[in-house]
């Protein structure tokens, strides 16, 4: 495959701040953000840190440093601590708004064409995707997925921007094999069963 074929994956990813920080084009975000998740990960599940408890202290210590901070500046003539703008914008809040539409207009589409129109399909893969999770969510707690989701999401990407001729060419044999098992299960199982659409024409 040719470079003009290529997908640029810091296009697919918003050419933003997070695509530079996936692809370790800024790499002091990325290292950053693996460090502190490590922190994270490392104080809450092996040295058995409690969750309210560091929250509480770090604002604990936060708010003590501000107010010495704006004291100090009060005595010395200095100028008080540079804090931001503390507001969410309507803009924000709209563009919020918008995305969880979209999802939740997509998951109610899904469901209506489970419920009404009885896409066997479409349920099959759902259930076969929350089994799925389910099957991931009972390797691992919650915190621990978070962490394993960041570290794959800081290396796979680029791994994939990397190889990405070599991976596209083994992901076309696995299609391929998949589409092949699924037209045989197809004609052998699915295909038996009538579909909405067919029961109602021979009803009428």
């Amino acid at each position: 495959m040719g470079d003009s074929q290529r997908i640029s994956i810091h296009r697919l990813l918003g050419q933003g701040l997070v695509a530079d920080v996936v692809l370790w084009k800024n790499w002091r975000g990325a290292a950053a953000l693996l460090v502190s998740s490590s922190t994270l990960w490392y104080l809450f599940e092996r040295a058995g840190y409690n969750f309210l408890s560091f929250v509480a202290n770090v604002f604990l210590l936060l708010v003590l440093i501000l107010f010495f901070w704006a004291k100090a500046a009060s005595i010395l003539n200095r100028p008080l601590p540079p804090l931001p703008d503390l507001e969410i914008s309507e803009d924000t809040v709209a563009r919020v708004a918008d995305a969880v539409q979209i999802w939740m207009n997509r998951a109610l589409t899904v469901a209506h064409d489970i419920a009404i129109e009885r896409n066997l399909l479409l349920c099959l893969q759902v259930v076969g995707g929350l089994w799925a999770i389910s099957f991931i969510g009972s390797l691992f707690n919650f915190l621990t997925l978070i962490y394993i989701c960041i570290l794959l999401s800081l290396s796979l990407p680029v791994l994939y921007d990397k190889y990405q001729d070599q991976v596209d060419d083994r992901l076309r044999v696995i299609y391929g094999t998949i589409q092949t098992r699924y037209k045989k299960i197809h004609s052998m199982f699915l295909s038996k069963i009538p579909s909405q659409s067919h029961k109602e024409k021979k009803a009428q």
